[in-house]
């Protein structure tokens, strides 16, 4: 029984995931049939596997959510905040009773009286809806119609143009629509002024039929109309119906109402087994199963070890000569390539995943701040490693947490401004190269460049004279403990907490950054890698140790004479008649000066500006699987991992941006583009 257990708690996650992201899709329309009815089989799923598996907490609760919820589906109760407030507040008791079944805890086994009562007191309190409301069509099911239109001849006159009227139909629903030339008479025969064209339209719609007549409301003295509904359904859906239609038209000019009836009935149970037969291919295509995140992990472990064989065998190729054992190894590395590539696609996760956390708490904040806000999202469907996904949600809920309590103004306020009393808040998710870049934009007041100098000579961060830009000077609430609030709230200041978001979004070898404007608002992008598994990376050596720099850092390689190589660890030099800095690797690391005659240059993106690197040599490219430094060398920040090379010696894989930007504030140098 455990098993089952475990897989129904599993189950239970997701549907309350599901429930949740209903409940917030009917806050905006409570009249939405679909989120009444997913909210329902929500309930009634959890409802029947916590009874089957002796989650009696589950069960209690949901079981009246139910019976609400059912009410609501027939039209025997109305939606209203009151039931959704209602229901958030059980679910989020229902997550917590997931781990604590027995109620074990005294908070939980209060809340969970408090549930109950709040449920109940709704299923008496909750107005029914009124008999004349419960008589109407709660909603018009999808039909089909016929509409024939023939205009007089004389409609033009009148100043009405039928296409107007064709147009006017199609944006009811999905339309075909069938021309009928016969009436034409020859060219030397035509007179401009006069109507020569009739039309037959099928029409699939969810719109009453006198939403169709009302199109022709002001011509109905300059047409013949006749709207005939053939079945109900979307008949255009019919594939052998709309072939069979299109071959009779080549035929006749004006089919009538009646012989298209007669088609219908001839096609019907044949377009009815190709729509079955076209929801089987889709059921097929968009099957899945579960698996366990702990397998997942092994995979990638096995992909990583497997990049490392196949660079070992590449190597042995390379040093004996053996011409099949390279073709061999060539064919391996593509299908080890293809293997990764595979094994990323199963590993990584859209951030659809996180939204509905974010809109729950914009939600509750909101409300608690009595703040109108509405809460954007898109590109949802980018997707990133799992283990980024599981690390990057707290930093996200702190960010958009902040912009709610300090950057977006009350309703009042905002209105004084000149802006809408309801304030904005963006998320918005894109791919850029192998990087995804995530940025949460508000509309608020933004943040004051002048405050933020003043409360860091305040804190003795900067002392008074310091020339700093304002990119510098934005960056300063990322240091620990700084905050622009004046009073520190139950929520949030802008800037408290800053520098633990940082460090969580570092730790996952990413980067974040800031912009402002007063009164306009404020934007924070995070950058993150898409896996932090394996790499492509050019394999480089200096001294005798050998590195891995990411591809994407990589803009071009150049050679230079090594005696125009001088001992500091910064200068600059002329490629491609630019002038553009280089660090000096060897005298980064404290090494002693090259002794070779030509020094090999790479050229990296670093921010705004490119700067160079030296390197003794460069190997080539290199696909690389990447292992942690462990706790003895987590404070040598400017590698990101290590890897295994095929002769079984490890190169550190170096973090470009931390690497450049830990040598620039090392040496407080100003280096411009």
């Amino acid at each position: 029984m455990d098993k089952f257990q475990k897989t129904f708690l599993q189950e239970a996650e997701e549907l309350m995931a599901d429930l949740e992201q209903a409940l917030l899709r009917l806050e905006d329309d409570f009249e939405d049939e679909q989120c009444i009815s997913e909210i329902f089989r929500a309930m009634h799923s959890l409802k029947g596997g916590g009874s089957m598996f002796g989650f009696d907490t589950i069960s209690s609760v949901t079981h009246h959510l139910e019976t609400i919820y059912d009410q609501i589906r027939n039209h025997q109760l109305k939606a209203n905040r009151v039931i959704l407030d209602v229901t958030f507040e059980a679910l989020d008791h229902l997550k917590n009773s997931l781990l604590d079944q027995q109620l074990a805890d005294d908070y939980n086994r209060e809340k969970h009286q408090e549930v109950l009562a709040k449920i109940e007191s709704l299923m008496t309190e909750t107005e029914a809806v009124p008999d004349e409301l419960e008589s109407q069509d709660a909603g018009q099911s999808m039909a089909t119609y016929y509409i024939h239109v023939a205009p007089n001849e004389s409609i033009f006159a009148n100043g009405t143009n039928p296409l107007y009227l064709i147009d006017d139909l199609s944006a009811l629903g999905e339309c075909m629509i069938l021309p009928s030339m016969a009436e034409v008479p020859a060219l030397k025969d035509v007179e401009p002024e006069k109507c020569y064209t009739q039309f037959e339209v099928l029409l699939s719609t969810e719109r009453p039929k006198d939403e169709i007549n009302d199109v022709f409301i002001f011509a109905e003295d300059q047409c013949e109309i006749q709207v005939e509904m053939i079945c109900g359904g979307n008949l255009l859906d019919f594939e052998p119906f709309i072939n069979a239609l299109q071959a009779k038209t080549l035929d006749e000019n004006i089919l009538g109402y009646d012989a298209i009836k007669d088609l219908v009935q001839l096609h019907l149970d044949e377009g009815s087994k190709s729509l079955k037969t076209r929801k089987k291919e889709i059921t097929k295509t968009e099957s899945s199963i579960r698996v366990s995140s702990d397998k997942l992990d092994e995979l990638m472990n096995l992909v990583s070890e497997l990049v490392t064989t196949q660079a070992q065998i590449s190597l042995i190729a390379e040093q004996k000569g053996i011409v099949e054992l390279t073709e061999l190894g060539e064919n391996m590395e593509k299908i080890t390539r293809r293997l990764r590539d595979n094994a990323f696609s199963i590993c990584l996760v859209p951030i659809q995943v996180l939204v509905t956390r974010f809109q729950r708490l914009v939600r509750d904040l909101s409300n608690d701040l009595g703040k109108e806000i509405q809460f954007i999202a898109s590109g949802t469907d980018t997707e990133l490693d799992k283990s980024i996904i599981e690390n990057i949600s707290d930093p996200i809920l702190h960010i958009i947490r902040n912009s709610i309590d300090h950057g977006i103004e009350p309703a009042d306020e905002r209105v004084r401004k000149g802006k809408s009393p309801e304030g904005r808040l963006e998320l918005n998710a894109f791919y850029s190269g192998t990087y995804v870049y995530i940025q949460i934009k508000d509309d608020g007041q933004g943040i004051n460049p002048e405050s933020i100098k003043k409360k860091a000579i305040q804190n003795g961060l900067i002392v008074t004279g310091d020339q700093l830009t304002e990119k510098e000077t934005l960056e300063l609430i990322f240091m620990p403990g700084f905050s622009t609030a004046e009073e520190v709230t139950d929520v949030s200041g802008r800037g408290v907490g800053m520098d633990v978001v940082k460090r969580k979004i570092e730790a996952l070898k990413g980067d974040v950054t800031l912009a402002s404007q007063i009164d306009k608002g404020t934007t924070i992008t995070i950058k993150l890698p898409l896996t932090l598994s394996i790499i492509d990376g050019m394999l480089v050596q200096v001294a005798d140790t050998k590195y891995i720099i990411p591809l994407d850092f990589v803009d071009r390689c150049y050679e230079i004479n090594t005696l125009k190589i001088d001992e500091d660890e910064s200068q600059k030099h002329v490629f491609e008649g630019s002038m553009l800095p280089v660090l000096n690797t060897r005298a980064c690391f404290g090494l002693a000066a090259y002794q070779g005659s030509i020094t090999q240059v790479i050229k990296l993106n670093y921010d705004e500006f490119p700067v160079c690197i030296t390197v003794d040599h460069i190997i080539g490219q290199y696909q690389a699987a990447m292992k942690p430094l462990g706790d003895h060398y987590e404070t040598q920040d400017e590698f990101s991992g290590a890897t295994i090379l095929g002769d079984g010696s490890v190169a550190l894989v170096l973090d470009v941006m931390r690497f450049i930007r830990h040598q620039l504030n090392r040496k407080e140098l100003k280096l411009e583009q």
